[in-house]
């Protein structure tokens, strides 16, 4: 008979966690597993709400496990660490992402490629090595072996910074492989939500000119004077994208919605690439000749391997790069799910677990 989440790990750990379809997150007793010999073991100071937990408390992909507790951008100070740990000391900043396992055998793993494995452990929702359920961010303590574990910066702010674990490594991972990353280069960033706007700050660091477009004209002060876009494009207006025709060396596509994607494969130069970082639930439409006629190349990216985060992380310090979050208390967690899904967020929800969550116990 297996045990309750309560009682099948030896520390007592608390968060918020849904129940069913409805989504709706309440007080979750549950337990964390020892601190292994390759275990960080930190105290949680601030988790983000990210899309993908809207989805996941709704089971809308079909794979959400319940109890859920979500919360993949996870940052907080380290409480213990195990004997054969070697990268981390108590006291030390850290953070975790999408994923806390993989099976460090593929080609893949291999490769720093651990986001692509076949057998990548999610940080929540998912069966770990020893069958047991992973819970997320939304609660007060997290448990992950040292090769999930980011460093945070000292000069990096923990709340602001903190998106990047999922928002920062989804954009900067294709920026960079897609060779979208050069100087002089002219980037589109589609969408200007908790994605899109750390595109736009990670391309300008790398010396990327830069399009936001977006079928909300009123984004356009935002876009140019506050995140630094060079140009606006409103996807709707047929004139303004007749004159931008052929003009973009990539694009970004952040949009998880249903949308057209034969005007945005017309903005690419010859052999420009659209890459796909956003996950509409339905198939969108790909029209076939517009990319054959210019070499183009439309691909997809997920995440980025434990290197390339870190890479990202250290070069988000570097360029001062942080997300434009509104911090939260924990009890407010329903009401920022039901403003994520009206897009009412400038730009990511961010709880305050250090100071808000307080258990009943």
């Amino acid at each position: 008979m297996a045990k309750s989440p309560e009682l099948e790990h030896p520390n007592k750990a608390f968060g918020w966690a849904a129940r069913d379809t409805s989504g709706l997150l309440s007080p979750f007793n549950f337990s964390r597993r020892a601190t292994g010999e390759k275990d960080v073991t930190f105290k949680v100071l601030f988790c983000g709400i990210c899309h993908s937990d809207l989805h996941m408390v709704k089971n809308e992909w079909g794979s959400s496990i319940y109890p859920l507790i979500p919360g993949h951008e996870i940052v907080g100070v380290v409480t213990e660490v195990g004997s054969k740990v070697q990268k981390f000391k108590v006291g030390d900043k850290v953070g975790v992402g999408c994923m806390v396992g993989a099976c460090d055998s593929c080609d893949n793993c291999d490769n720093h490629l651990e986001n692509y494995c076949p057998k990548m452990i999610l940080t929540y929702g998912a069966k770990y090595y020893d069958g047991t359920i992973t819970y997320g961010g939304y609660s007060d303590t997290m448990v992950s072996d040292e090769h999930f574990v980011v460093r945070i910066p000292d000069n990096l702010p923990l709340d602001s910074g903190a998106p990047l674990l999922c928002a920062g490594i989804t954009v900067y991972s294709p920026l960079r492989f897609y060779g979208l990353d050069k100087p002089g280069m002219h980037v589109g960033v589609v969408g200007l939500g908790g994605l899109g706007h750390v595109a736009v700050k990670f391309a300008k660091a790398m010396g990327v000119k830069v399009t936001v477009i977006s079928t909300s004209p009123n984004k356009k002060k935002e876009a140019l004077e506050h995140l630094g876009a060079d140009s606006f494009l409103v996807s709707k207006d047929q004139d303004q994208m007749q004159a931008a025709q052929g003009t973009m060396d990539g694009i970004i596509d952040t949009v998880s919605a249903q949308h057209p994607l034969l005007p945005l494969i017309g903005l690419l130069k010859t052999q420009g690439k659209l890459v796909m970082v956003g996950a509409p639930e339905k198939p969108l439409e790909l029209p076939v000749f517009p990319l054959l006629m210019g070499r183009k190349l439309l691909g997809g990216s997920c995440i980025g391997g434990m290197k390339e985060t870190q890479e990202m992380i250290d070069f988000a310090a570097k360029h001062n790069i942080t997300a434009d979050i509104e911090v939260i208390p924990i009890d407010y967690v329903n009401t920022a799910m039901e403003r994520l899904l009206k897009k009412d967020v400038r730009y990511r929800f961010f709880i305050d677990i250090g100071n808000t969550l307080k258990s009943s116990n």
